[in-house]
């Protein structure tokens, strides 16, 4: 196991190397730069502020420089922000998006699963029509059209629910709904096909027929055989709902990381540009590996070399 965890740590370097040159190569194609405006700096200022944070120098000098200073832990400075390093800009967004996004987190997989596994248990009865019919709305509704249906109901309609904001708990109620319907609904989908395949199963039959209970039929066999796959999904889901969600945050003028990714594009801010893009890369590997690391207490067969 140890020898695993080592070699998908080590794998990590490559990967954010790739991802750094993309992003660099991406960021640079795109037309304009970080002291483009509605007022236009004059050409003397403007090559002071290239010549002092390297951008007069040619581009594959500049990516040189950066993974110098990456190798060295510094992600650079934000060009809009008064020279704030960029560690210090994510890691305020990210407490944010954490919150937020680990209380959807919650919420997706406490709803999703209980539901995907009785309609299981329940095929083809009430409770299973009604989960299909909601895994059927909620997979169809992207995040920010159920955010702008919650502002208009609850804030705009029935006045219920702050529209803006972070820090309460009424502030944290439609953001957190929003980020989580979907997941919930497709992890709800996975589960139920997951444990429907694992009810098929031989000594599932078998556990019926020696005349265990229910209950330990469905928690020692089914559930815990039938989660593979449903972890499967959770991996990817948890990181993106951790790491920020672009638009809700914005939507919902929340102080996140996603906010200051959506934000600094707009000002050609690279340092912060490259940095955020970086941490969502790792957050998307360490989740991988930890959803990899949990298949072993999950299935005992599984066994990493």
């Amino acid at each position: 196991m140890l020898t695993f965890i080592l070699h998908r740590l080590l794998w990590l370097l490559p990967v954010l190397i790739a991802v750094a040159t993309i992003t660099f190569a991406l960021m640079h194609l795109v037309p304009g730069g970080p002291w483009d405006s509605n007022r236009r700096l004059p050409p003397a200022a403007e090559e002071n502020l290239n010549r002092r944070y390297g951008l007069d120098k040619p581009l594959p000098e500049q990516f040189i420089d950066y993974l110098a200073d990456l190798a060295q832990g510094d992600l650079g400075v934000s060009y809009r922000s008064l020279n704030r390093p960029v560690s210090a800009i994510i890691w305020d967004g990210a407490r944010v998006s954490f919150t937020l996004g680990f209380i959807a987190l919650l919420v997706a997989v406490g709803f999703g699963v209980p539901v995907g596994l009785l309609a299981a248990l329940r095929q083809n009865t009430v409770i299973d029509y009604a989960s299909v019919g909601f895994v059927s709305i909620g997979a169809s509704l992207p995040s920010f059209v159920t955010g702008m249906l919650l502002l208009v109901v609850f804030s705009a309609e029935l006045h219920l629910l702050p529209t803006a904001g972070w820090g309460s708990f009424r502030q944290a109620i439609m953001p957190v709904l929003a980020l989580s319907i979907l997941p919930a609904a497709y992890i709800s989908r996975v589960t139920r096909a997951s444990m429907l395949e694992v009810l098929q199963q031989d000594y599932v039959r078998t556990a019926r027929a020696k005349g265990l209970r229910e209950q330990v039929i469905v928690m020692r066999h089914v559930v815990r055989n039938g989660m593979i796959p449903v972890l499967t999904v959770i991996g990817p889901v948890a990181a993106a709902l951790v790491t920020g969600s672009f638009i809700i945050e914005y939507l919902f003028s929340i102080p996140g990381i996603g906010r200051t990714f959506v934000t600094s594009i707009g000002a050609r801010d690279y340092g912060v540009i490259m940095g955020t893009t970086l941490f969502y890369a790792f957050v998307v590997v360490l989740f991988n590996l930890m959803v990899d690391i949990l298949y072993v207490f999950v299935d005992p067969r599984i066994r990493y070399q």
